[in-house]
């Protein structure tokens, strides 16, 4: 009777498990239409249920033979977890590879913060130009002031909203493509 409710309790919580391992079984059975990784990745989630069905049937038999088959099952399951990640990573980096051509960056890459950056720079540069050059002229009117004011400021939003348009126009551009892709 010791044997008999843990070998219950496995039997039960491997039943339970038909969530994970039924879709890994079709992944597998589903043959060349899934990528490698996905298939090595649903053999290690057979590899250990298996492991807890063969546990269960161990305990209802008496064996004492438990601690090995869960070695045993968990190292095959754990290489072969192992081996579908590298596979991924290899998948992924191969994707990215034949997509590269394709697309100039991904979304956001930092083309358009550097241009907005440019464009603000030359903006300020021209407005310190352009008040540099009012002052120099230094004319004794009583209006010019007002002139030395507000034409680097104009300079300076015209600058600013044309960096904003820019920025704005090319992350629209790159919003309809995915990156990486899926």
């Amino acid at each position: 009777m010791a044997h008999t409710v843990p070998a219950t309790g496995a039997a039960l919580v491997t039943a339970a498990g038909c969530v994970w391992y039924l879709p890994a079984l079709a992944d597998l059975r589903a043959g060349a239409d899934r990528p490698v990784s996905r298939r090595t990745a649903a053999a290690a989630c057979l590899a250990g249920w298996s492991t807890a069905a063969v546990v269960a049937a161990v305990l209802f038999a008496g064996v004492v033979w438990q601690t090995a088959c869960v070695v045993a099952g968990a190292a095959v399951a754990a290489v072969l977890r192992i081996r579908a990640a590298a596979q991924h990573r290899q998948e992924m980096r191969e994707i990215v590879r034949h997509w590269a051509p394709l697309a100039p960056g991904p979304p956001g890459h930092g083309h358009s913060r550097h241009a907005f950056a440019a464009l603000v720079a030359c903006g300020l540069a021209a407005a310190v130009a352009t008040a540099a050059l009012l002052v120099a002229a230094d004319p004794e009117d009583g209006g010019d002031w007002l002139m030395t004011a507000t034409a680097p400021a104009a300079v300076v939003g015209l600058t600013l909203a044309i960096a904003a348009t820019r920025t704005r126009t090319a992350r629209r551009t790159m919003a309809g493509r995915t990156w990486p892709p899926r």
